[in-house]
């Protein structure tokens, strides 16, 4: 049992809350325990600049992340003209997670910017903003027709989620909170796309870490194994937070 009262296995409480601002057309207020992330979705009916060239310019998806000044304590920095190396390299994570599951032909001339700023910070703040920010993109691409799921184009190919895992004091854990991220011996984050007619999803990354101490192929497998089990999870939530708007 953990000190938050879980099992091993087992997420944190994650709520979905879609429309949560009015300004734009993808939204979502999304809660890991005491982790809160805001996403939303703006479209834009532009490409950019390196597209402009292309005889039938496809669209594009981009991803936006930062923590906000009250997200941690002690506070933390606002990033003002230039982000710091992590949050970089988290946005570009979140970008590359969601065009994973994207055609964008069908998506066609435009681009979708999703943008996660961190409200409050436990651990997870990568995993959510990927969880949270495939949900406001399917809300935005809805809004582009303007009608009804079954007349969105077919734009996505799977859905994506993301959840952290890691070994804490010898045993294996699921949706690490900071508490147990910052001692863990081995720290991963995986992205998935969601489960299909009961076949599991599929890697779209895999990003693992020996913190303190390295670990085996066997439990590689078990991790990827469990991780498979959150990425089920989660799409259950996501699917039952769109509801009629679900795109599969």
């Amino acid at each position: 049992m953990r000190h938050d009262g879980r099992q091993p296995d087992e997420l944190r409480p994650i709520t979905i809350q879609r429309q949560y601002t009015h300004s734009s057309p993808g939204s979502v207020l999304i809660r890991g325990g005491d982790t809160l992330v805001l996403c939303t979705a703006s479209v834009d009916e532009d490409v950019p600049p390196w597209k402009k060239n292309m005889e039938n310019p496809t669209g594009w998806v981009t991803a936006e992340y930062s923590m906000l000044p009250g997200s941690t304590s002690p506070r933390k920095r606002r990033e003002r003209n230039k982000i710091d190396g992590r949050s970089s390299e988290i946005q570009r994570l979140i970008g590359r997670s969601l065009r994973a599951v994207v055609d964008m032909a069908v998506l066609g001339p435009r681009t979708i910017t999703v943008d996660c700023d961190v409200i409050q910070a436990d651990g997870g703040t990568r995993t959510l903003s990927i969880t949270g920010g495939f949900v406001a993109l399917v809300d935005a691409v809805a809004s582009i027709t303007g009608e009804g799921a079954s007349t969105v184009p077919p734009v996505f190919t799977a859905s994506v989620a993301a959840v952290s895992l890691g070994h804490v004091n010898g045993e294996l854990l699921l949706d690490l909170n900071y508490a147990e991220d910052s001692g863990a011996e081995v720290d991963m984050n995986i992205v998935m796309t969601g489960p299909n007619d009961d076949l599991p999803g599929e890697y779209i990354e895999v990003q693992g870490t020996a913190e303190g101490r390295t670990f085996s192929h066997e439990q590689l497998n078990e991790q990827l194994s469990l991780a498979e089990t959150g990425i089920a999870r989660l799409t259950e939530l996501q699917q039952e937070a769109l509801g009629d708007v679900w795109p599969l």
